[in-house]
């Protein structure tokens, strides 16, 4: 084989790799006598030996985790379709920038007088993410957008108590973002959903039926939604919803299609997060960490969470002054690394720059939807920006489903998309390249999409088995979901 490592075994577990006496470095004996845990720590706290810990050496281990840490798809590697919480490039210098040490060794408990810094730099993300908004007052604090979803419906709901009311209903359209409805409810409302209208938009008359019974709080609504549609009608909405004394709740996770072109503040926002880890540059996988500021309108200043940061002759305070104040919505004040992250990202690409991101996030779905249009369905054809909502319909009928067709983007080394939501399209394929990507690289990916289409309606079964190139292949998953094996057990010979 000249030398070819190509018939490497596959990777085991690092406790499959344990070899009898195997050891990594060890340090030397202590000078000092070891300190007994027990006689300082009660016996139930203290932990004994663990038995069938893995004996492996140092290169073992580091062999191990690096050629794990290849299996993984990355934005560094291609495309990543996923749609509403998408991964986005990250310009290495934001990266460069929050690993500072006079950013990322600063300690919460601080004095402010030792933070000036780190205040200054809050004070002015917050007044870039009016300048977008167009909304008077902003919190960092949510860590994520179902935590601002969460405190600005904390807001609405406190601004209701204050004028003696106990509205406890609040409007979802059934395109919103999955989260929405929890937020409600953790917020002490109850939730009704309304239906779309043909087009995948808000259904103003149901809208004003709704409205009539006088209980309504407020209306949940993402704009542009997930369907990648604008709504159109969404300064009569507000207006309707003003005149009936409730407020209109704007979800911002999809603010990237139109930053720097339209201000959710003349649209009648009354609360509206914003993902800055996806909007502003920062990846957001894996769970976190992320950052949610709510922006709020006038109606909603009074009740943002304490502290607030001001700028007070010069220097930078946090305010705890805010008699009608929801109070403390998470501890200290957000997630800090991506505030910094934001700023630079903000300040590098200034005011044209904003504008000219999000206009090339909507060129590039609207690119993806022109080129696949006869090949996968959509079901609401209204004008898409950030992202387009294909299903499986066509390849539906050769036994194909959304599923497998991901799993042979795999083959074809893209990741999947986002499946099988918005809930209102069956068999979803929800796709969103962002501004990050150039047009060989939507090519590539249209190339693997018109591709499987094509394997889809004539070799169905090939489809079907994928993936066949990944480190594992195709798993029963309904099992795994409800029969997980999450810990290794040594064979018992």
């Amino acid at each position: 084989m000249n030398g070819s490592r190509t018939l490497r075994e596959p990777e085991r577990l690092i406790f499959e790799r344990s070899s009898q006496g195997r050891v990594g470095y060890q340090l030397p004996a202590l000078e000092v006598p070891p300190v007994d845990p027990s006689a300082t720590l009660p016996a139930a706290l203290l932990r004994g030996e663990i038995e069938g810990m893995p004996e492996v050496s140092e290169v073992d281990v580091v062999r191990h985790f690096t050629r794990l840490s290849k299996w993984n798809y990355s934005v560094d590697e291609g495309l990543y379709p996923l749609g509403s919480c998408t991964m986005k490039y990250n310009p290495r210098i934001n990266e460069e920038l929050a690993r500072l040490a006079g950013i990322a060794q600063l300690h919460p408990l601080q004095p402010e007088d030792q933070v000036q810094g780190a205040l200054a730099l809050m004070w002015e993300l917050e007044q870039a993410l009016v300048a977008v908004t167009g909304m008077p007052k902003v919190t960092l604090q949510p860590a994520a957008g179902a935590h601002g979803e969460l405190a600005g419906m904390l807001m609405i709901r406190k601004a209701l108590m204050d004028r003696g009311e106990h509205r406890k209903l609040v409007l979802i359209p059934d395109s919103a973002h999955g989260t929405n409805p929890a937020s409600a409810v953790f917020a002490g409302f109850e939730t009704v959903e309304i239906a779309s209208t043909a087009q995948g938009t808000l259904d103003l008359a149901v809208l004003a039926r709704h409205l009539d019974g006088g209980d309504v709080a407020a209306l949940m609504v993402t704009v542009p939604n997930t369907l990648g549609v604008f709504e159109p009608e969404i300064v009569k909405t507000a207006g309707l919803l003003h005149e009936k004394g409730a407020y209109l709740y704007m979800d911002g996770a999809n603010l990237n299609s139109f930053v720097g072109i339209a201000y959710p503040g003349k649209m009648g926002a009354d609360a509206l997060h914003i993902n800055l880890h996806k909007t502003f540059s920062t990846p957001h996988g894996g769970g976190g960490p992320g950052a949610g500021p709510v922006a709020v309108s006038q109606a909603l200043v009074s009740y943002l969470p304490v502290p607030t940061v001001e700028k007070v002759g010069g220097r930078y305070t946090l305010s705890y002054d805010r008699p009608k104040s929801i109070g403390k919505v998470r501890g200290f004040y957000g997630n800090f690394g991506m505030l910094v992250r934001a700023l630079a990202y903000i300040r590098s690409l200034g005011r044209d720059g904003l504008k000219s991101m999000s206009e090339g996030a909507v060129l590039n779905a609207n690119y993806i939807r022109k080129r696949l249009e006869g090949d996968y369905h959509l079901q609401y054809d209204g004008p898409s920006l950030h992202e387009v909502v294909f299903d499986d319909t066509f390849q539906a009928a050769s036994g194909v489903k959304n599923v497998d067709i991901a799993k042979r983007l795999l083959d074809y080394g893209f990741h999947p998309p986002t499946m099988s939501f918005p809930l209102i399209v069956h068999g979803a394929l929800m796709i969103e390249p962002t501004e990050s990507d150039g047009i060989d690289e939507l090519d590539a990916f249209i190339a693997a999409m018109k591709t499987i289409a094509v394997e889809a309606k004539e070799n169905p079964e090939l489809v079907k088995g994928a993936p066949y190139t990944t480190p594992v292949a195709r798993l029963d998953e309904v099992r795994a979901a409800r029969q997980p094996v999450l810990r290794w057990q040594r064979t018992k010979s």
